[in-house]
């Protein structure tokens, strides 16, 4: 017997217990009986699968080939000059999103918010406040306010909130200084 009949005598054996059957006399097993748990019946469905592979690749298992390493976030020069800028202010997970829409996401790892936004805390743009219930909200300092960051109360589905929001200045802010953001990201 070869070692690829014997590994199709074996998947047979596991076909027959999934489905609950006895390999031996090919009789049905009783059904309290543990090889009708459908936790073990998906089990033998799975190695069956496995060993069906292994058969049709000439008793080869074939590896997980490993996705390619994505390479950090970045835009080349004509991603850049492609950037529009938006004259209605946007909120930081709006300005992330276009971003990434720039990109090739198979080949190059996303921006995030936080990336953008623990950026603007540690250069003095933003500032964490903490309220009373030990939640956090970012705000704009002074200094983040004069390169167009601004707040808007606005209503949402669990009431009242306040709105960080980037104007256009604000917008080419974060544009014009990309490298900093990623290479800041980095180094966490």
């Amino acid at each position: 017997m070869t070692e690829l009949e014997k590994i199709e005598y074996a998947k047979s054996f596991i076909d027959k217990l999934a489905n609950g059957i006895n390999p031996l006399d090919d009789s049905p097993v009783p059904e309290r009986d543990i090889v009708n748990n459908v936790r073990l019946s998906r089990c033998f469905f799975y190695v069956s699968d496995i060993l069906r592979q292994v058969v049709e690749n000439g008793g080869i298992t074939m590896e997980r080939v490993a996705k390619p390493k994505k390479k950090p976030f970045s835009l080349s020069q004509e991603e850049r000059e492609s950037i529009k800028i938006s004259d209605t202010p946007l909120t930081i997970s709006e300005i992330t999103k276009y971003l990434n829409s720039l990109i090739d996401e198979e080949k190059t790892k996303k921006i995030t918010t936080n990336a953008i936004s623990n950026w603007l805390v540690e250069m003095g743009f933003l500032c964490v406040i903490t309220y009373d219930n030990n939640k956090h909200r970012k705000s704009p300092t002074e200094q983040g306010i004069k390169i167009g960051i601004l707040t808007e109360e606005k209503m949402g589905q669990y009431g009242k909130y306040i709105a960080v929001l980037y104007s256009r200045s604000a917008q080419q802010f974060i544009y014009d200084n990309l490298d900093a953001i990623t290479s800041q990201k980095e180094t966490q």
